[in-house]
């Protein structure tokens, strides 16, 4: 997985070092940011955020202080780099969640391993699905755990795709992967515009996924996950596939036989207050409804609203 690191600086030309720095590590992608587009550039959620605070004419600490309160970027790992003596104001950074705080003159080596250090434990703490970026099972683990001890109410929804195995089978596995990061990117869209805040998104494996919102909000989330799905997986199929609405596939006998272009299916569980007592009581809850909505045809969702009755 390519990670992106911004590099927030008014001078474009510093990118030039970090790039040679780098450049036997083709895991990192470095993009240059200048202070006037970097609300615009936050809403791609960057690995690193590296600010040079000589080279730019935004507060340091204000800056600071607006990533923290971004709702996306409110863990993501900062280093300031400044020439700044005071420590005083060190500490002030620091207060902010700030990782690291490099005086210059930088060395060199010093930065490099700083950087590949913060990836790695980046990596290892967030566990990660190297396709989508989004959390795997022991985060998704942790989160229902928590949830269910803290005694919330909320809602999961069981993604996956209908008919993945057959366009795999006709467009091979590499496209496959961009279908998986396409349903990714717009489970992250749709929860983002339609949910303010307390959500999270999940790559179980394959073309599972999981996303934990409030009760409220999940059919609303739903049906826009689907108008948005239903639109853009066309331009993963041939003009005339799409025409036909279907795949041809020959099974192991031979036999062409037809599928319908992929669609998504998402299974609802609600969890009132104290309805679930472990996260597997869910998942046996959620297999049943992500059910129910495939044998749909076409993309559909089903919601579970029984009640807990104590």
């Amino acid at each position: 997985m390519i990670q992106e690191i911004y590099i927030i600086d008014d001078d474009e030309s510093s990118i030039l070092v970090f790039e040679e720095l780098f450049k036997n590590d083709k895991e990192f992608k470095f993009i240059s940011v200048t202070s006037d587009k970097i609300d615009y550039a936050l809403k791609n959620i960057p690995s690193i955020i590296i600010i040079n605070e000589d080279a730019i004419e935004v507060d340091v600490l204000e800056l600071c202080k607006r990533i923290r309160r971004d709702e996306d970027n409110s863990i993501t790992p900062i280093i300031v780099v400044s020439s700044e003596t005071e420590r005083n104001h060190r500490i002030e950074i620091l207060k902010e969640s700030v990782e690291y705080y490099i005086k210059k003159p930088v060395n060199a080596q010093y930065l490099y391993y700083t950087i590949k250090n913060l990836s790695r434990l980046l990596t290892i703490n967030r566990r990660i699905s190297p396709l989508t970026g989004l959390p795997g099972n022991v985060q998704i683990h942790a989160e229902l755990k928590k949830r269910i001890s803290n005694h919330e109410e909320f809602s999961v929804l069981y993604l996956d795709l209908d008919n993945f195995k057959a366009y795999n089978d006709v467009y091979g596995f590499l496209k496959g992967d961009e279908i998986i990061k396409f349903t990714a990117d717009t489970i992250i869209r749709c929860i983002h515009s339609n949910i303010t805040d307390n959500a999270f998104i999940g790559h179980i494996g394959g073309d599972d996924f999981i996303a934990i919102v409030p009760i409220l909000h999940c059919e609303k989330l739903c049906e826009s996950i689907i108008a948005n799905f239903d639109v853009e997986v066309t331009k993963f199929f041939t003009e005339d596939d799409n025409e036909k609405g279907y795949i041809e596939v020959a099974n192991r006998k031979g036999i062409i036989e037809q599928f319908p272009l992929t669609s998504i299916s998402i299974g609802v569980v609600e969890a009132d207050k104290d309805r679930f007592s472990n996260m597997l009581e869910i998942g046996e809850i959620g297999a049943q409804v992500k059910h129910a909505a495939k044998s749909v045809m076409g993309s559909s969702y089903a919601i579970d609203k029984r009640k807990n009755i104590s």
